[in-house]
């Protein structure tokens, strides 16, 4: 089998940061582009706990399905199985530095909650009880100081051969 284009990124050299993972185009001709968020460096810093990213998931999901901007082009956010980050998937050919702006509100949001985790019910999610939103804040608050708030190109392009 061919190896996918994501297991192709050198994992240890890959920065925190916002990619552009691949790009697909729909039957119908749409463009939708997923982005890798890195939150952690791999394979050098812990990866995140699973029930932070969960809580991180519910939080995100929420702001990123409610921006006033945005909403209608947003098609997927969720964690990804290695714990080290999200993805996003939106409508439209998109560019890293295009989302940044939203990406800032969606982790300032979720750096500074307080109160109940949305959908976070027996009715609404299937493990409920599976959240941490005390080191979900923690996890975005330093995404959000260390690598968004002054974004460096190196930290928006996958890191070359």
């Amino acid at each position: 089998m061919e190896k996918i284009a994501s297991f192709t990124i050198d994992h240890n050299r890959l920065l925190r940061g916002v990619y552009v993972s691949r790009r697909d185009i729909t039957p119908t001709g749409d463009v939708l582009t997923t982005f890798d968020v890195r939150l952690t460096e791999p394979n050098r810093e812990p990866a995140i706990k699973p029930e932070a990213l969960h809580t991180m998931e519910h939080l995100a999901a929420t702001y990123l399905r409610n921006d006033a901007e945005w909403k209608d082009r947003i098609v997927y956010w969720g964690p990804m199985g290695c714990c080290t980050g999200n993805y996003l998937i939106m409508q439209g050919q998109l560019e890293p530095k295009d989302i940044i702006p939203l990406l800032t509100d969606t982790f300032s949001f979720i750096a500074d909650f307080e109160g109940e985790i949305p959908g976070a019910t027996a009715r609404d999610c299937g493990n409920y009880t599976f959240n941490d939103l005390k080191e979900a804040k923690r996890v975005a608050r330093r995404f959000l100081d260390e690598v968004l708030k002054e974004i460096k190109p190196e930290n928006m392009n996958y890191p070359q051969d």
